[in-house]
């Protein structure tokens, strides 16, 4: 089986008022807006999307009080693509445009929005221009001409600054396919594996229920606005 991760369905960023960055994302960036409704299964929750392509889109969450919590530089949010967060936060955020010509279109379009723009600076593999979005977010444009190559790109001193062997790099650059069978059960709970945040007695009773019964139970398929003839 090949690779099944073809790119990104939609990046979400939490937001303090989602009219603001939804009209930042669609004036300054460019992104219509497609979807805005009640966060599927999440008491009083709004979410939007916006659409980069028809296979990728950026979303925003709105949530009760979220407004209350406060941004700290250098542990939520870094502030530059050279500053510090909290491990397991966004550092930042890049959007990709085609070309070098629409690089330029799009940081005179935000500079026209008067949000300042840093760039574009070359980095080889891409070339990209910084800015900031609301919220504190660190966000950056770029582009590039051809898929990166790892024979140029992995540097071996790098490799060994991260604790990566040469047995590791190999595995990490060619991840084996998956070709066992479907469907897998759901694994015993292993506190050292990754987890979500919910209660823990109620996400140990989530890990019980059947697929199905969680597929059939929390979809939500109905768009908000009833079709009209």
């Amino acid at each position: 089986m090949t690779q099944l991760t073809t790119g990104i369905h939609h990046l979400a960023f939490m937001a303090s008022d989602i009219k603001k960055h939804i009209a930042f994302f669609s004036e300054v960036l460019g992104c219509p807006l497609v979807a805005l409704f009640d966060m599927h299964g999440v008491p009083g929750g709004l979410h939007a999307f916006l659409r980069m392509n028809d296979h990728s889109y950026f979303s925003i969450v709105q949530l009760p009080d979220v407004d209350k919590i406060p941004i700290e530089i250098g542990r939520t949010h870094a502030g530059s693509g050279a500053l510090p967060s909290a491990a397991g936060t966004l550092q930042h955020l890049a959007f990709r445009v085609d070309s070098d010509g629409d690089l330029v279109a799009i940081r005179d379009r935000i500079r026209s929005h008067g949000v300042n723009v840093i760039g574009p600076i070359d980095h080889g593999m891409c070339r990209s221009i910084y800015f900031a979005g609301p919220d504190h977010m660190t966000l950056e444009v770029a582009t590039s001409d051809v898929a990166v190559d790892p024979a140029k790109w992995i540097d071996p001193t790098v490799l060994a600054k991260a604790g990566i062997s040469a047995e590791e790099a190999a595995r990490f650059k060619a991840p084996a396919p998956y070709s066992g069978p479907s469907p897998v059960p759901q694994p015993p709970y292993d506190p050292e594996m990754p987890h979500m945040a919910y209660p823990k007695e109620v996400y140990l009773q989530m890990l019980q229920v059947p697929d199905e019964v969680i597929t059939k139970s929390a979809s939500y398929t109905a768009p908000p606005v009833a079709e009209t003839v």
